[in-house]
């Protein structure tokens, strides 16, 4: 059976749109893009999406330190597989006001993981997997979450062209999920349930060309 393996945030996860402190909602497995999309193509799946991760920086004061991806995407690959295909879509953490980040910082934490992803090690434990890159559709400052992620669509909306550019110098496939879904105004950084659905038409058909 072909395994995938999807890595990212609270939008892999399938977090829905925060409205209050202290409430954390997940949408069902029928509603979760990366189900959504084994389940169209008749694959395994492994989620490894965790709100709060970042690509490569350590949260202390918000998040905590196991935020950093380059940790999670370690453990991911060492304790599951092997894997056939991997999505890594983060990035929108990245662009909180207290992290401070510019678009190239995050861009280039993101082409850490992909180099990791794609390293000689892990290929060999997995026999061999191929990556899709997944630019995140750009956060709002509008809703629940704007004072946290205040001045962060500037980077937001600058990370798409740089992640194609990486796409491309590591020979891996990319989309940009802005091109199909968009943020909820409730909190300006998850997705609506017709939103995974849309995402998981466009992830579907990015993976089936492989």
């Amino acid at each position: 059976m072909t395994t995938l393996l999807t890595f990212g945030d609270s939008n892999t996860y399938g977090a829905a749109p925060l409205y209050a402190d202290g409430i954390r909602e997940r949408y069902d497995a029928a509603t979760r893009w990366p189900t959504r999309v084994a389940a169209s193509l008749g694959w395994d799946l492994i989620e490894a999406g965790l709100p709060g991760r970042t690509a490569a920086t350590p949260d202390p004061t918000d998040m905590g330190d196991h935020m950093d991806g380059r940790l999670g995407l370690a453990i991911a690959l060492q304790s599951c597989g092997p894997i056939d295909y991997m999505t890594l879509m983060l990035g929108t953490n990245d662009v909180k006001t207290h992290l401070a980040l510019s678009a190239t910082e995050i861009a280039a934490h993101i082409e850490g993981l992909v180099a990791t992803a794609l390293s000689d090690e892990m290929q060999t434990r997995h026999n061999g997997f191929k990556l899709l890159l997944i630019a995140p559709p750009p956060v709002r400052e509008i809703g629940f979450l704007t004072e946290k992620f205040a001045n962060g669509e500037t980077a937001s909306n600058a990370l798409p062209a740089l992640l194609k550019d990486i796409a491309t110098r590591h020979g891996t496939a990319y989309l940009n999920a802005g091109d199909y879904i968009e943020v909820s105004e409730m909190d300006g950084v998850h997705y609506g349930p017709e939103m995974h659905a849309k995402l998981a038409v466009a992830v579907t058909v990015s993976l089936a060309k492989f």
